[in-house]
């Protein structure tokens, strides 16, 4: 058994004044006190990336991911990362996470997996390969809550599944934003950097997680509706899928970015022949339950309450009436894959949870490649391929 000690974590991406996701990956990382910011390539340009991981106080900073993940293998297990996490632009994700991949490093990436079904076909081959931990970062999945509905629709509280809604509004992008010098609008309205869908790849993939991860269901085929509401926008900044899923139920799945007024309010309802669940995010602490003729039921979130399942409690770390965000549900995505790292080499750990892997990135990709085919031949019905 190792001795234990903290982490070592790795980041590419992320440095940035303009970065989104950085931040706020760097303060999950940090939050539990468990591990720390070691190595960093963090920036696309060699002179900037070298100047960002000297900022923000990483002892040792790389002038790109490939300098990263070659150095960071040749060191010895004591000195070398533990895992690396991947905060780029779309594009950028399969190059890193394939190479560290490759020599035995674990990886935490940033959804969507890849800008294709291809690429991530070919990255979770390597995953698969290495049989190293791997984590998307479908932050969502790391609430309290929505690990509780989870456990309780698998464990029949809705009875069987008949229907899921997904959704996920925002109005961020209702004009061109990118053209103000924005550069988070910039990337995600490119096909080079963001896919071939711009919304469905960016928001509507927490949406369609949603049943995968809640429900442990998936679509078989659907037909989709992608518009570019603004004019001039080459990717969609609009969402629509009605799909059937694999036990006969239907979902909608939709995703908008020109919704003003919605405050990233994205959610779920799980309806089955028993019962309704259903989680908001402008209430995240909060699952409601909906039986027909009774009173509707409200779990709440909290360390103290005794109706919480054990897988969940290692991860909540406040009492009720102290909510626990978006940092936290973050900071739970990398618990999870500290402790499947740690529990690798023996130490004691609690047991992490099942957030999305490897093979759920692979199934968001050809979701989405099934809806880019199906809006292409405006809305006809399309097999989604396969992918676990």
């Amino acid at each position: 058994m190792m001795k234990r000690r903290k982490l070592r974590v790795g980041m590419v991406g992320g440095g940035g004044s303009n970065s989104f996701f950085g931040a706020p990956h760097r303060r999950a990382i940090l939050m539990d006190n468990t591990s720390d910011l070691t190595a960093g390539a963090l920036r696309s340009k060699p002179d900037d990336s070298l100047a960002a991981a000297a900022e923000l106080y990483f002892p040792r900073g790389y002038p790109d991911w490939k300098t990263l993940v070659e150095r960071e293998a040749a060191l010895p297990d004591d000195e070398r990362i533990d895992y690396l996490t991947i905060v780029t632009p779309n594009d950028a994700h399969v190059g890193p996470a394939e190479a560290a991949a490759t020599v035995g490093i674990p990886v935490l990436c940033e959804k969507p997996l890849t800008t294709n079904l291809d690429e991530a076909r070919r990255l979770h081959a390597a995953v698969q390969a290495a049989e190293i931990p791997f984590v998307v970062a479908h932050t969502y999945t790391g609430y309290p809550m929505i690990m509780f509905a989870r456990e309780l629709v698998r464990d029949g509280l809705v009875g069987e599944v008949r229907k899921i809604e997904a959704w996920y509004p925002q109005g961020w992008l209702a004009s061109r934003r990118e053209e103000t010098g924005n550069k988070q609008a910039s990337w995600r309205t490119d096909p080079a950097q963001a896919g071939a869908s711009g919304c469905g790849g960016d928001i509507g993939s927490h949406a369609y997680e949603f049943i995968r991860f809640v429900a442990g269901l998936h679509a078989t085929k659907l037909s989709a509706r992608m518009k570019s509401v603004v004019p001039g926008r080459p990717l969609d900044d609009d969402f629509a899928v009605f799909a059937e899923l694999n036990n006969g139920a239907i979902a909608t799945v939709t995703a908008s970015q020109i919704s003003i007024g919605a405050e990233n309010d994205n959610g779920f309802r799980v309806i089955g022949t028993a019962g309704t669940l259903q989680w908001r995010h402008t209430h995240f602490t909060q699952l409601e339950h909906f039986v027909a003729d009774r009173p509707v039921a409200v779990y709440r979130a909290g360390a103290d309450y005794s109706y919480m399942p054990a897988s969940i409690r290692p991860y909540l770390r406040m009492p009720c009436g102290h909510p626990e965000g978006f940092h936290e549900a973050l900071a739970n995505l990398h618990r999870t894959i500290e402790w499947s790292i740690r529990g690798r080499r023996g130490e004691d750990a609690p047991k992490p949870f099942d957030h999305p892997g490897i093979i759920d990135g692979v199934a968001v990709m050809a979701f989405l490649d099934a809806a880019v085919a199906s809006a292409r031949e405006d809305g006809a019905w399309v097999d989604v391929p396969f992918s676990g």
